[in-house]
């Protein structure tokens, strides 16, 4: 494969966002509630969303280079631009707990007193993604960002997430960057609430998500749900058992994507990436091979339909290990590096195997 040129987009400012579940935080029924909540679990609970994720994966792309992966950084979102997605009244709340330490719902959401610079900033570096394919500065790009993004719904934060980065992204695309039609592919473990309530009513977003099905949080994302008024059936969601691996998301961004898209004819194409799905994470059964192939179809859509414009934004992956790995898999793709073929789990060891001892249950020398 042709060497390509990838921007990845970060910046120390989102390592600010730490939550910390025993320090005080604001008086409120919310906190009350969480604590409740907490109370109860028969282990110690910790915030997962924490500032080594992305610390991790800076530190592995470092020690492992891959020819054509540049960093980058970029500014901080506008109210304006976080504005096209989230309600003024939702934004305005948001700001006033810079400095503070609060709980912003039950599904354990919080910040920590830099948290608002540090979600600002992400979806602020998803915007710097997207400008620098559009203006054809790289090939493709990834934003490196935290807090996550795709739970984030017009009116609330949730799910870990306080802004969503994505949706900032292709609003600021379809308002000042001329893109008429942008596909966005989650393939997260949760399904992408936040994203498909922005867009539920949109045409100029078509969204792919892929899941673990409901009742997984956050219990959305049935198959039914194609969305409404000028948007119905711009919203395709693939709702799956989580022992799905592989083969089944090969299939799916085959056989429901590809089509999908070839409809669609988008103009940008962005990856709400999580990285959740691996085997040792989250749920669902996806290995680094797995990654890298689905990675591999949809950079062959963007240069079909977009002369590869394509930019993805980090949202979950909280096994450090299986984070850094799969995205540095994932660059590898972007940039130019062989694509695997992937098979059921377990039989390509098996392969092995009977290579291994085939000889001594035959006469051939």
């Amino acid at each position: 494969m042709a060497r390509r040129t990838v921007n990845v987009f970060y910046d120390e400012v989102m390592l600010g966002h730490n939550p910390e579940v025993d320090v005080p935080y604001l008086p409120s029924r919310v906190e009350k509630r969480v604590r409740n909540i907490l109370s109860g679990l028969d282990f110690k609970w910790s915030y997962p969303e924490h500032p080594g994720r992305i610390s991790a994966i800076k530190t592995y792309l470092d020690e492992h280079p891959i020819p054509g992966v540049h960093f980058r950084t970029g500014p901080k979102a506008s109210y304006k631009q976080l504005a096209r997605v989230h309600t003024s009244a939702y934004l305005d709340y948001l700001f006033s707990l810079t400095g503070k330490r609060a709980w912003l719902d039950s599904d354990t959401t919080a910040v920590s007193p830099d948290s608002i610079d540090a979600a600002v900033m992400a979806a602020g570096l998803a915007i710097a993604a997207i400008e620098s394919v559009v203006n054809g500065k790289a090939g493709s790009a990834f934003a490196l960002v935290r807090p996550p993004g795709h739970h984030a719904e017009p009116v609330r934060a949730r799910g870990f997430c306080l802004v969503n980065n994505v949706a900032v992204a292709a609003a600021h695309a379809h308002a000042k960057l001329g893109c008429e039609r942008i596909l966005i592919i989650d393939w997260d473990a949760h399904h992408g609430n936040g994203t498909q309530d922005i867009f539920w009513a949109d045409p100029s977003v078509l969204l792919f998500d892929t899941h673990c099905a409901a009742p997984f949080y956050p219990g959305s994302g049935h198959l039914e749900e194609v969305g409404a008024g000028l948007g119905e059936g711009y919203t395709i969601n693939v709702p799956l058992p989580e022992s799905s691996g592989d083969v089944a998301f090969e299939k799916a961004f085959r056989d429901i994507l590809i089509p999908a898209a070839d409809r669609y004819k988008p103009d940008l194409i962005l990856v709400s990436a999580g990285f959740d799905p691996h085997r040792n994470d989250m749920a669902l059964n996806l290995t680094y091979d797995g990654f890298k192939v689905i990675t591999n179809i949809v950079q062959g859509i963007a240069d079909k339909h977009c002369k590869g414009k394509l930019a993805l934004v980090l949202e979950g992956g909280y096994n450090l290990t299986s984070l850094s790995r799969g995205v540095h898999a994932v660059l590898e793709v972007l940039a130019g590096g062989k694509v695997p073929k992937v098979s059921e789990a377990g039989i390509k060891e098996v392969e092995d195997a009977a290579d291994f001892h085939l000889s001594a249950f035959t006469d051939d020398e």
